[in-house]
């Protein structure tokens, strides 16, 4: 099979694809023919050894994929041959097949597209997690979403409108901000051109913000914590600016706010059970309509490092993915194919 190699801890553009024999499965794994693969930040800092944790090597990345299952091992019960699934596969999803354990590998509603799926995994179990289980958002808040023109940030504008949270999406062009309104958010503010704090202190009358939904690090990390409310919480998701930001501790004290931390990768492993739960609803809510995954571009397989440099690039405006070529996904042939 077809398969993107990391055979060193090196810059993203030596990867190269490979014919490498299908992975064996064990015996509380599926084989799983992939339709499509989701891209994600942190799929670049991996393969540069830039990331929390360094997968042996050598290594395809990838950690969400969705496609067909193929083979299910002999203590699997749940997941069957022929089953529609997305899955949380950890690596190797830059593949023509993949490995994941069953207990990361969900059915898919009929009415999702494998490129639907294939981006619906890890931004919005990142973002039901980090609202509703770290934070707590509750009915009347109000929440500001960073970053929320791309592939978390968007989600976290629709599930933070699911839980009834006044949103308000901060992003850096117009057009990001036009997106942003389509998928719900109450207000916008354009940080290139905008005082975030200014602004977010005429968005809520000198109140400040209940949560900051934090994807992005760097600059806008200081000061959306001066813009917490009393009891406010930030949720940090992740450095897409490239800086870990310094906080005056001071800050939290003052107003009683909290920085939480949001790892979803290490809860879904650790909580099998609560991430299932979880996933139900975000299906349940998807079958409703309420849920509108956005994919932005969707790149075949061999054009994988072009789809990875859009993503570094924070270029993409939602969810980015590579297809296989033999996906059926309903996504139209515009994004398929450009």
């Amino acid at each position: 099979m077809k398969a993107v190699l990391c055979r060193e801890f090196e810059p993203r553009g030596n990867l190269r694809l490979e014919e490498i024999a299908t992975p064996r499965i064990g015996r509380d794994q599926v084989l799983i023919r992939v339709e499509a693969c989701g891209l994600n930040f942190f799929d670049g800092l991996m393969v540069e050894g830039k990331y929390q944790t360094r997968p042996e090597l050598p290594f395809t990345p990838g950690s969400e994929v969705a496609g067909i299952v193929v083979e299910a091992g002999a203590d699997v019960t749940n997941i069957r041959p022929g089953m529609r699934v997305l899955a949380f596969n950890g690596t190797g999803g830059y593949a023509e097949e993949a490995v994941a354990l069953a207990e990361r590998v969900h059915e898919i509603p009929d009415s999702m597209s494998f490129q639907e799926a294939a981006g619906f995994l890890i931004t919005y179990a990142t973002s039901h997690h980090a609202l509703k289980d770290r934070a707590g958002i509750k009915p009347g808040e109000t929440l500001l979403v960073l970053g929320a023109a791309g592939g978390v940030g968007l989600t976290a504008v629709e599930i933070g409108k699911q839980l009834g949270a006044k949103v308000i999406a901060a992003a850096s062009t117009e057009e990001k901000l036009e997106l942003c309104r389509a998928h719900g958010a109450d207000e916008t503010i354009n940080y290139t051109t905008d005082d975030l704090r200014q602004r977010l202190k005429e968005l809520t009358a000198g109140r400040g913000i209940d949560v900051v939904y934090d994807p992005v690090g760097g600059r806008l990390t200081e000061p959306s914590v001066r813009s917490l409310a009393v009891n406010g919480r930030l949720l940090v998701i992740g450095f897409a600016a490239g800086d870990i930001p310094s906080i005056p501790l001071n800050l939290l004290l003052l107003k009683q706010s909290s920085m939480i931390g949001v790892f979803w990768g290490s809860f879904a492993r650790a909580n099998p059970q609560h991430q299932a739960a979880n996933m139900a609803e975000l299906f349940s809510w998807f079958t409703q309509g309420r849920l509108k995954p956005h994919i932005s571009g969707a790149y075949p397989l061999e054009r994988f490092a072009e789809a990875l440099d859009v993503v570094m690039e924070r270029a993409a405006k939602g969810k980015v993915v590579l297809h296989m070529g033999s996906s059926t996904s309903s996504v139209s042939s515009k994004v398929a194919n450009q």
